[in-house]
């Protein structure tokens, strides 16, 4: 759920469904109590029918074996009708309710009313609508209830297609209300796609800014991702003329110096320690000059691919020991990326491999993976490696293994500086074919 289209489509969908749910239920009540009532309408007129029809004389209330209604004449046709006088005795039976037993209303008093479900006992139930009289035609006035029921077959039969034809058209709406509302969604999101997309191809290095016209609501988003990509741009700008000036104004003096020191008649003692200072001069320039250059990742930074970047080193490297035959084999894993400056990534990897080819006797190896949001890289050698008690020292500004190697002996120390600029780490260890393992880890 972490895709807003995802989470809103998700809240909608479960209103829609509530709605339609309740939507249903209350069409489907409203259906039922109005069939309900049409029926109790019925029923009741099928009441006045048989009172009309009725017919008292001196034996009691008499009601002729044909009526309006062919029904009450069909056995078994789903509409009854029974006449009982107080006691609850039948006066008169439809020919339909012959052998039924239905449960007709009984004993109602004069001018009381009742319409209601019955059931028989055996799975069957009625509508019953009753009606007692007090009928005053004929030699003394008696008490009747006129009774009605009808089969709620056709009745559920009614409801039951309701619901179905219901439930189809509420799916085909909720159908059409999401599709609908998936479109408008898709629409209104669409700005922010576009920023995505903008952004994505900031990060690609295809443009170096946000170019599209974009609604108010995201204009303020837009406009400082701007500002932020101008003003990124700006230092990188300023920090490499600022380094290319540093480096200019302070190597220049120094290889004068150097120069001068040739030149000049010295003790050599004194000679000696002159040159010692200005070697030392010259790397602490150089490492904090690295140093400075060493920045974290950019979040906007176009990905480095890193097989393209060894191989650029290996080539480079081979040619620079091309007198020891040192052989070189990649296990990189397939698509490699480092989101990261360039420079940075050649600079951590030229001084592993450097100091490989250096010390190794024939093999050096170099290989990398992703773990999670991590690049793995590392670079190992057969040669004599570095003895644990001086593995802290050699990371350190200006230290060195071997004295006798060529070298300022700031190259693990700028690697290390590069690695915690990246939010990651250097460590060495001993190779299992014998020499140093190099491994770090930076952002992926």
């Amino acid at each position: 759920m972490r895709s807003l289209q995802t989470r809103v489509t998700a809240v909608a969908a479960l209103v829609l469904v509530v709605f339609m749910v309740l939507a249903g239920l209350a069409l489907e009540r409203a259906f039922q109590a109005s069939a309900r009532s049409a029926r109790e309408e019925r029923l009741l007129g099928q009441v006045y029918l048989l009172m009309a029809a009725a017919d008292a004389d001196d034996v009691g209330l008499t009601l002729p074996r044909a009526l309006a209604e062919a029904r009450f004449s069909l056995p078994d046709s789903g509409l009854y009708g029974q006449v009982s006088d107080a006691a609850g005795r039948t006066v008169w039976r439809s020919v339909s309710a012959i052998d039924q037993r239905i449960p007709f209303a009984t004993g109602l008093a004069p001018g009381e009313r009742r319409f209601h479900e019955a059931h028989d006992g055996h799975g069957n139930a009625y509508f019953v609508e009753g009606y007692g009289v007090l009928w005053t035609i004929g030699p003394a006035p008696r008490a009747y209830t006129f009774s009605v029921a009808e089969d709620l077959t056709e009745y559920r039969r009614e409801l039951a297609g309701f619901r179905g034809s219901l439930t189809g058209w509420l799916g085909a709406m909720s159908i059409i209300l999401l599709a609908a509302l998936l479109s408008a969604l898709r629409w209104g999101l669409a700005p922010l796609r576009r920023v995505a997309n903008e952004v994505a191809a900031c990060e690609a290095g295809a443009q170096d800014r946000l170019h599209g016209v974009y609604p108010r609501e995201l204009r303020a988003l837009t406009d400082n991702l701007n500002a932020l990509l101008a003003h990124e741009s700006a230092r990188q700008t300023r920090l490499g003329n600022a380094l290319a000036d540093l480096a200019h104004s302070l190597k220049t003096p120094l290889a004068v110096l150097r120069g001068a020191l040739g030149e000049a008649s010295l003790q050599p003692a004194l000679a000696a320690r002159l040159v010692e200072q200005i070697h030392r001069m010259d790397a602490i320039v150089a490492y904090q000059l690295e140093r400075a250059r060493a920045r974290p990742l950019a979040a906007l930074a176009a990905p480095v691919p890193v097989a393209q970047v060894v191989e650029r080193l290996i080539a480079t490297l081979t040619k620079l020991h091309a007198g020891r035959a040192v052989a070189v084999t990649l296990d990189l894993e397939p698509g490699l990326i480092f989101r990261g400056v360039e420079g940075d990534l050649l600079e951590v990897l030229g001084n592993l491999l450097d100091n490989a080819c250096k010390w190794c006797r024939t093999q050096v190896d170099i290989g990398g993976r992703r773990e999670g949001g991590t690049l793995v890289l590392w670079v190992r050698d057969d040669g004599p490696g570095i003895p644990p008690d001086q593995v802290r020292a050699v990371i350190e500004r200006g230290a060195r293994a071997d004295l006798s190697t060529p070298g300022h002996g700031i190259g693990l120390a700028v690697v290390h500086e590069i690695c915690r600029a990246y939010g990651g780490d250097l460590v060495l260890t001993d190779s299992p074919v014998g020499g140093t393992l190099a491994r770090v880890r930076l952002a992926a």
